[in-house]
């Protein structure tokens, strides 16, 4: 018993460890499934919120894992995580019947689960926690009071310091659509040998004041145009398929509207963008060495173009003069944070394909790279 008691430990130890680092690589993916669910629920007026839990709950997660591991203070950590895989297994069952949401970010982007194999994974880890949980008073630490202590201690200063760490840069393992090397225009379209949804055309319709519905294969057979009035039709998805493009909604277009997505994408010559969405800010030396890679970038005649969701009344309200170098362009908000995981970043774009990208931290990188730029 007690060996498989050591094992299950760690399983579980390991297990919480590696879906914390998977997830703290990105904490801003967490955070946005979680609006996503809150959204669902009605619940958005925690939006604002959901970046602190998601860092609070990642860290708890990879804290967890070490204190399993080590096996420290385990009546505490038992019940703490039987109640956190409660939960999660209350999310990943609602992801899955509810059918309202399709992935729960279990593991991030990096390691995408459908919401079935969430659901199973936390299945397995309840029964796994819930073994933990009972033979608690049979573990014993692995290591003396101030080794552990010492171990939890520097895991927590890891697991915030990392976090904050790509907040402020980006991922250290970009696992997203807009990674360096992917090419967008390649990415917008639905991947070969994909399955498209199934569906049927289904027809509403009203009698006696009630709507009913049906298929043209199985019409009713009392059906005539004095009885039933149409209300209308529509495409009903009866399976559906994987034919999801890996970047959605990702639209430029000029404050007057027009549509210059394919037009800038197919353009063979460097491109400099500004990836901007509402909450940013202009502190700091980036708007400085920004302007210093717009400079360079004019001699060489590589064009600018600011893709944000800001309103252009907003962008107008004391801007950085480096905001002047930049061509605006309208993108949505949601396509705009998947692209950038810090506010602003800059990418550099040939024909569509991501060259490099930099958070607004990291601009100095950028500048070398522009300066060695054969130009357009």
């Amino acid at each position: 018993m007690r060996t498989l008691l050591n094992i299950t430990r760690i399983i579980v130890g390991v297990l919480f460890i590696f879906s914390g680092l998977v997830k703290a690589n990105d904490p801003l993916g967490l955070s946005y499934k979680m609006q996503e669910f809150f959204e669902v629920w009605g619940w958005s007026f925690l939006d604002n919120y959901t970046l602190t839990f998601s860092v609070a709950m990642i860290a708890f997660e990879i804290i967890a894992g070490v204190a399993v591991l080590v096996g420290w203070q385990m009546k505490l950590f038992s019940w703490l995580l039987l109640l956190l895989i409660v939960f999660f297994t209350f999310l990943t069952g609602y992801a899955l019947f509810s059918g309202k949401i399709r992935e729960c970010g279990c593991f991030g982007d990096c390691i995408p689960l459908t919401a079935d194999q969430s659901f199973m994974k936390d299945l397995i880890l309840l029964v796994l926690i819930a073994f933990i949980f009972r033979q608690q008073n049979k573990i014993k630490p692995a290591l003396n009071k101030t080794f552990s202590l010492a171990a939890l201690f520097f895991t927590v200063i890891f697991s915030f310091a990392f976090q904050w760490y790509v907040l402020v840069h980006l991922p250290v393992k970009d696992c997203l659509p807009y990674k360096i090397g992917n090419n967008i225009s390649m990415k917008m379209q639905v991947p070969p040998g994909s399955i498209p949804d199934s569906t049927v055309i289904s027809f509403v319709y009203e009698k006696a004041g009630k709507q009913v519905e049906f298929t043209a294969d199985n019409f009713p057979a009392d059906y005539d145009e004095a009885t039933y009035k149409f209300v209308k039709r529509y495409d009903k998805v009866v399976r559906k398929g994987n034919a999801s493009p890996a970047i959605k909604d990702f639209s430029l277009q000029t404050f007057n509207g027009v549509d210059t997505t394919q037009a800038l994408l197919n353009a063979d010559e460097y491109q400099l963008y500004l990836f901007l969405k509402n909450g940013y800010t202009t502190d700091g030396e980036w708007p400085v060495k920004l302007n210093m890679i717009m400079r360079i970038a004019e001699k060489k005649h590589i064009t600018g173009f600011m893709v944000t969701n800001v309103a252009m009344e907003t962008l107008k309200q004391h801007p950085p003069d480096v905001f002047y170098a930049f061509i605006p362009l309208r993108c949505d908000a949601t396509a705009i944070k998947t692209a950038a995981r810090t506010n602003p970043a800059l990418f550099l774009i040939k024909k569509g394909t991501i060259l490099n990208k930099w958070s607004y931290a990291d601009l100095e990188q950028a500048l070398l790279v522009v300066s060695n730029l054969p130009g357009n």
